[in-house]
């Protein structure tokens, strides 16, 4: 998540839930013992090899989803493919490492630390001497200025779409040389280790209509291992050189290509010979597999449909599938807001239902990667906040979860009133879309923050009446996504859009979840032993996107649906298109039940926040959610978070983080699944990229071997 409100009716205001009292939240000990963090589920695939057995020079094509509308990762429209130029040409304080933890970057940073805490705190960053912007200027204080004036949301003029942490800085000034910037904090913060990557010059921050427009098409000042050459909209291509002002090791590429191609294109691009790297689905990885036979050292790829014709393959004999787990998860998310849902005991009943092992089966193991289920909401194994606290909901038990289905009224064989049709059945209402709706061609796994928006216009025709909630939500929603650091390599999810690529992992088929009724029809699609209360079948509308890209979504929704029909929970899946699924029907809360994805961080006590903040009514009238979509929240989760992101003792803020997930668990307002597979078609003499897992790619690595040469199993830093 690295990164930095949807407005209900005036009469839902009211929408947070906190856990009661009789659900005991276990006791965390003092969380500073590094074992709990673990390692990563899987490790990277980038085969790495030292530099003397790369060859120097080579373009490297790498596919991307589109051209970026912005290549300002602060603006809302950033996306994937910004944060990617990004890292090739601009400074980054910090970058993460295989374990998604933030590393002091040596290009640009000799070193920076707290030197004062009282009475505020101040950070010092000594500046490699050699950093240099690529018209001969030294990185210094007053870059670092610019971009604190441009985010910290004081002045309205630039149009940011976020200002974590910068809104807590008082002032920045040089240090003892020009090596030297000091920053002085107004509050403490936490996680100041997250700001200035990256860092853009002050040409671009130092007036509002150079933020806003200066740096949309055109990034003239750079200082990164590649310059940015130029962005050819028309041919669907950013083009990156060498810097030849680049301090650090050189580049063993002469160019990279950034080219735009749709998903479910690429393995044709590839066989064109049109690529060298891409991000791919498994239809496509069974592609490669398939045409590398025994030459291919990856997991076989058990494809959906069974073996495919190798009829064209032999143009894909030259690459190979690389493959990793992403820094993103994909989650269950409950709609809180209304329905049976606001009943915490029915949201626990859900979740008690769950084999979530099984269901991480479902779309990692055919594809030989380890199913092993997310334990927490604000990290993955291996990062430093990280801990497995699903034991304060608990796990798959059926027979609690109908004891808690009970408790909360429902039974088993009640009377069922007459409905007209315009009535629905407990759950949230919706139209239900044509299932052959025209899909966006994504893998069906939203990441938040990466779907396109509508714009107010439509969608006060659409809907007066949410209006107010879906413009609070074009505000804020983009506030949850970083650039690549934060991302880790997507983001958010990165899409949460168009970061958070959903794609498709596995075509399983399943029955849709529906259960015929015994004897007469019963109404409102009520399932046969469904449970009932004040005369309506307990359905729960389980929203799901129709593209082409989805079946492996479908596929887990369909195990949940069969999951909850042997508690008594009848799931109705819905198809909506894909254009539609996240701004019209998560954002929005139409929905009872969705699955949709969110981006991992390094800082989870600034970016996870708004992702689990109790909603609260705004001046309007309606509600803000931020970007809690679920609308459960507590003032507990909330007070932690602020606690978390206070302090300036790291192993207190990992306990804190740690207890507002514990708390988040128990308030079964979303639950984590899987972690995301990554899949990536790469040249087979292509060394030091592929799978990036957690880890910030190193550009100036990457490169063609030499003939003969091996991937190795260190890369040499030489």
């Amino acid at each position: 998540m690295s990164h930095d409100g949807v407005g209900l009716r005036a009469v839902m205001r009211s929408v947070a839930f906190l856990t009661a009292g009789a659900l005991a939240v276990p006791a965390l000990a003092a969380c500073s013992a590094e074992d709990e963090a673990g390692k990563p589920v899987a490790g990277q695939d980038i085969a790495p090899a030292a530099r003397d057995l790369i060859a120097d020079g080579g373009t490297l094509r790498w596919a991307v989803d589109s051209v970026p509308e912005t290549l300002n990762t602060f603006q809302a429209d950033a996306d994937a493919a910004t944060s990617r130029v990004a890292g090739a040409v601009l400074p980054s304080m910090y970058r993460l490492d295989q374990n998604g933890r933030p590393q002091v970057n040596p290009n640009y940073l000799e070193s920076a630390k707290i030197v004062e805490r009282e009475p505020k705190q101040v950070v010092l960053y000594k500046l490699n001497q050699q950093a240099v912007w690529s018209d001969g200027r030294e990185i210094g204080a007053a870059d670092f200025a610019a971009q604190w004036r441009a985010l910290s949301g004081k002045d309205t003029a630039y149009w940011t779409a976020r200002n974590a942490g910068y809104d807590r800085i008082e002032k920045i000034e040089r240090g003892k040389n020009n090596l030297e910037v000091r920053v002085t904090f107004s509050r403490p913060y936490a996680d100041w280790k997250s700001l200035f990557s990256p860092l853009y010059p002050k040409d671009v921050m130092g007036t509002p209509d150079s933020f806003n427009d200066g740096a949309r098409r055109k990034l003239k000042v750079t200082a990164g291992p590649f310059a940015l050459q130029n962005v050819d909209r028309k041919e669907g291509k950013v083009h990156l050189t060498r810097n030849p002002r680049w301090w650090g090791r050189p580049t063993k590429l002469s160019e990279i290509d950034l080219i735009a191609v749709a998903r479910d294109k690429r393995a044709t691009a590839l066989a064109a010979d049109q690529l060298d790297l891409a991000e791919i689905d498994p239809s496509a990885a069974e592609r490669i597999t398939l045409a590398a036979g025994d030459q291919s050292s990856s997991t076989p790829l058990q494809g959906p449909g069974g073996k495919q014709s190798k009829a064209g393959q032999s143009t894909l004999r030259g690459f190979v599938v690389r493959k990793s787990l992403e820094p993103a998860y994909t989650q269950l998310a409950l709609n809180g807001s209304e329905g049976p849902l606001t009943d915490e005991r029915v949201r626990r009943a859900v979740a008690r239902a769950l084999d979530r092992e099984e269901l991480a089966k479902v779309v990692l193991a055919p594809l030989g990667l380890p199913a092993v289920p997310v334990g927490s909401h604000l990290a993955l194994s291996g990062q430093q906040a990280y801990a497995d606290n699903s034991g304060a909901l608990g796990g798959q038990d059926t027979a609690g979860a109908q004891a808690l289905l009970t408790e909360a009224g429902w039974v088993p064989g009640g009377p069922v009133k007459e409905q007209k049709k315009t009535e629905k059945a407990a759950g949230s209402e919706g139209k239900k879309a044509s299932p052959d709706s025209d899909g966006s061609g994504d893998d069906g796994t939203y990441i938040v923050g990466e779907d396109d928006k509508p714009s107010d216009a439509d969608r006060e025709k659409k809907d007066p009446k949410d209006h107010s909630e879906k413009r609070n939500h074009g505000e804020q929603h983009n506030q949850g996504e970083k650039h690549q650091q934060r991302h880790s390599g997507e983001y958010a999810d990165e899409q949460a859009g168009k970061h958070l690529d959903g794609r498709q992992y596995v075509n399983q088929g399943g029955a849709p979840g529906a259960y015929a009724p015994k004897g007469t029809a019963a109404p409102a699609g009520a399932a046969a032993g469904a449970l009932t209360k004040d005369g309506k079948p307990l359905t729960l509308r389980f929203v799901l996107p129709s593209g082409p890209g989805s079946e492996s979504l479908r596929a887990v929704a369909d195990r949940i649906a069969q999951m909850l029909g042997r508690i008594g929970i009848h799931a109705e899946l819905s198809k909506v298109s894909d254009d539609s699924y996240f701004k019209d029907h998560i954002a929005s809360g139409q929905y009872d039940l969705a699955l949709y994805s969110w981006p991992a961080t390094a800082f989870p006590a600034t970016d996870a926040r708004p992702i689990f903040a109790k909603p609260v009514p705004a001046a309007d009238g309606s509600l803000s959610v931020e970007q809690n979509f679920t609308r459960v929240g507590t003032d507990q989760v909330d007070q932690l978070f602020d606690q978390a992101i206070a302090t300036l003792d790291e192993d207190e803020e990992r306990s804190l983080v740690r207890k507002a997930d514990a708390h988040i668990w128990a308030a079964a307002g979303s639950i984590p699944l899987y972690q995301r597979p990554q899949l990536t078609a790469a040249r087979s003499n292509l060394a030091n990229a592929g799978a990036f897992g957690f880890q910030t790619p190193i550009y100036e690595d990457m490169g063609f071997l030499k003939k003969g040469a091996q991937p190795s199993a260190t890369p040499s830093k030489s």
